[in-house]
């Protein structure tokens, strides 16, 4: 089995990094992480990252005049690297057209929420306030409009009565965890993600499943 050569594009602490970096370690995995990279040289993930045997690099974006010059910079080492897939993980930047279009097809992200519902930012208080029963995270393409892209799986979590945004959040990160990488298997394989499971080894269950 040929596998995909991964890059990683993190901006923090990289919990989703490390699961798709561990996901990779696995016997059978179709992806090959040969690229880390940060936005911010200063981000936890990237020790994390070297710890677990990835290549790092950081390119600040702060160093550059705009968006243009700094997407240059990055695809400049993603093809040193023969990057073939991204995943963003954390990725705090918002992409040009331009650079979502260079990779189209080969550019995920996870989204905490429950795609459509819900894109963009502060997304657990905005599930709170709506009295939703059921939150979660998507695994979806990456399109030049922000959280548009074609979904590849989610995973539910219910919302619990007592639930404030710190709590929700800490219960979806971890289905984040289960979903990513199952997702990330199923597009660096080219097969499309089968999924209609729960996981309950420990806390709360989680519904992982694949759009129709």
């Amino acid at each position: 089995m040929t596998r995909k050569r991964l890059a990683i594009l993190i901006s923090g602490r990289g919990s989703n990094m490390v699961s798709l970096l561990e996901a990779c370690r696995t016997d059978g995995f179709p992806a090959d992480p040969v690229l880390v990279v940060s936005n911010r040289p200063e981000a936890e993930g990237l020790s994390r990252a070297a710890a677990l045997g990835a290549p790092t690099r950081a390119v600040d974006h702060r160093a550059f005049a705009g968006r243009t010059a700094f997407e240059a910079e990055l695809n400049r080492m993603l093809d040193s690297s023969s990057t073939e897939l991204i995943a963003l993980a954390g990725f705090m930047r918002v992409l040009t057209a331009s650079f979502v279009k260079r990779w189209e097809g080969r550019l995920i992200n996870i989204h905490p929420s429950l795609l459509p519902a819900f894109p963009g930012l502060d997304t657990h208080e905005r599930a709170l306030a709506a009295g939703v029963a059921v939150h979660g995270c998507s695994v979806h393409h990456v399109v030049p409009e922000v959280d548009a892209g074609a979904v590849i799986g989610r995973a539910s979590v219910l919302v619990h009565a007592d639930d404030n945004a710190e709590t929700l959040a800490a219960r979806v990160l971890r289905a984040e965890h289960l979903l990513y990488p199952r997702c990330l298997a199923a597009v660096a394989s080219g097969e499309r993600l089968s999924l209609n499971e729960i996981v309950a080894a420990s806390g709360d269950p989680v519904f992982l499943s694949a759009p129709a």
